[in-house]
């Protein structure tokens, strides 16, 4: 990308430094404030200021400009961020799920919850300074920030011994996988520096187009894609999600980790710009595994007993079809999976909202031991069933226009073969969600169900407005459609022969 192209609208106001800084302040003020109750209220207001400041950031962005805008700078430091169109649908995703997780602690009664905010703001610094920076050392910078919050969630509040062993796999996973992204960063500071003369950079419109094709393309492809695989998670590089989803923090830290499919997003802003030859070169293995990950990990997900550990299955599963879309590397696709990430991270989020709601009543998770739950607690079971139904694509969510772009462009990419095959492996996936639902909250009731408490009203609130949002999003599609459109166009582009 040219430089004139970066500089289309330079930030008058620094809006993106903002938001970088408010959740850091947020997080200092919670930590200093301890476990009084002024504690809690400041965490909640420093997430809902975050996310009207991330509206208002949308608000100033030209939709049918393909360029990055509200660029900011400081050379001296490395500093450089910007945002276009999917950036922003990122950034609204991770600030909306950050209140939510507020919410969340609060309905669980969790101890400390001083100390869960201010970590949880942590977290949304390293979120938004990923969806922000344009410089791939800030990036990973940025991902380690928000790991060490999910570890500190982890270990914290880590009671058992498969707790702990389920924080040690976590651990290994995505040390290797940081480890991975740091060295592909290395080579592609490395590979500039040859191609300039010795001057090292990590800012994505310097490194554009200055990696010759070979050796330095190629390994970094490698390990930026399978650092960035191993955090998304795409099979077979999922090992450490059914364990933590089973055993870890229930809810918060999953949906950190995997809500903002940042793993995506740092594929479309960074491996596909960076390294297209290589790119090109391995895109019909990279599918290849992604249709076999639908396929495989569906098949898996009916083996589970555990409701935790399906849902961490299905995120496997539906994961594949985002790279999928992605590595289309077709306007449609791109464009497709950048919202199917947002419906997936709304949906998937909000059923493991459910799940630590029902293990808050039963002391379970596991399918044997649930049952007739839809009598009593109807909404939480309703919603379960809507964010699952929006997994799969259903008609009034925005899972529904993004699968058929995925699908559009997979057809067109690699066939009708491929693409039916990949639909069915879909299908699959709405078998498993659909059974889990079933076993959990239409089964015969048993013993001891009519003790479980009615649904709350902070629990409403959590499940309410993330149903709102998924539907407001699903029926009032064309806004978001036109957002992504012309940064998807222009990242396609690179690709067309």
């Amino acid at each position: 990308m040219a430089g004139e192209i970066f500089w289309h609208q330079q930030a008058a106001l620094p809006l993106l430094f903002l938001l970088q800084l408010l959740p850091l302040c947020g997080a200092a003020l919670v930590f200093a404030l301890g476990e009084r109750p002024a504690a809690v209220l400041a965490g909640k207001l420093a997430a809902l200021a975050e996310l009207l400041l991330a509206g208002f950031a949308a608000s100033r962005i030209d939709s049918l400009q393909a360029a990055f805008q509200l660029a900011e700078r400081i050379d001296a430091l490395g500093y450089h961020v910007a945002v276009d169109g999917i950036s922003v649908v990122f950034l609204l995703l991770a600030t909306l799920l950050t209140l939510l997780m507020t919410l969340y602690g609060m309905s669980r009664g969790m101890i400390s919850p001083g100390r869960l905010f201010a970590v949880l703001l942590l977290a949304e610094a390293g979120l938004v300074g990923m969806l922000l920076t344009v410089n791939i050392a800030w990036f990973a910078f940025f991902s380690a920030l928000e790991l060490w919050a999910v570890v500190y969630l982890l270990r914290r509040w880590a009671s058992s011994r498969a707790e702990t062993q389920a924080l040690a796999r976590f651990v290994q996973y995505q040390g290797f996988g940081l480890a991975l992204f740091v060295a592909g960063c290395f080579v592609l500071g490395w590979g500039h520096a040859e191609a300039s003369g010795g001057r090292w950079s990590f800012d994505l419109f310097e490194l554009t187009g200055t990696l010759p094709p070979g050796k330095f393309q190629t390994a970094a492809f490698y390990l930026l894609f399978y650092g960035l695989a191993v955090r998304t998670p795409l099979f077979p590089l999922h090992g450490w999600l059914p364990n933590m989803a089973q055993h870890g923090l229930i809810a918060v830290a999953p949906a950190l980790m995997v809500g903002v499919k940042v793993g995506i997003y740092g594929m479309a802003r960074f491996v596909l710009p960076l390294t297209p030859d290589a790119v090109l070169a391995w895109q019909p293995y990279v599918v290849g595994f992604a249709m076999t990950g639908v396929f495989f990990t569906a098949a898996l997900a009916f083996l589970q007993t555990n409701l935790r550990r399906l849902l961490a299955f299905a995120v496997v599963s539906h994961t594949s079809l985002l790279v999928i879309g992605l590595f289309s590397l077709h306007a449609a696709g791109i464009q497709g999976a950048m919202l199917l990430a947002a419906n997936f991270g709304l949906a998937v989020t909000g059923m493991w909202f459910i799940v630590g709601f029902v293990f808050r009543r039963t002391g379970t998770t596991e399918l044997g031991e649930l049952s007739g739950l839809f009598e009593r607690i109807p909404f939480l079971a309703i919603a379960f069933l809507t964010f699952g139904l929006a997994i799969v694509g259903m008609p009034g969510t925005p899972g529904f226009d993004a699968a058929h772009l995925v699908l559009e462009a997979a057809i067109d990419g690699f066939g009708a073969l491929s693409t039916v095959a990949t639909a069915l492996g879909n299908v699959a996936a709405a078998g498993f969600l659909l059974w889990g639902f079933q076993k959990a909250f239409l089964s015969q009731e048993k013993s001891g169900v009519h003790d479980v408490d009615r649904t709350l009203p902070m629990e409403y609130l959590v499940c309410g407005i993330a149903l709102g949002a998924l539907l407001a999003i699903g029926f009032f599609t064309e806004p978001w459609l036109q957002l992504t459109d012309a940064a998807s166009q222009a990242l396609a582009a690179r690709f067309a022969r």
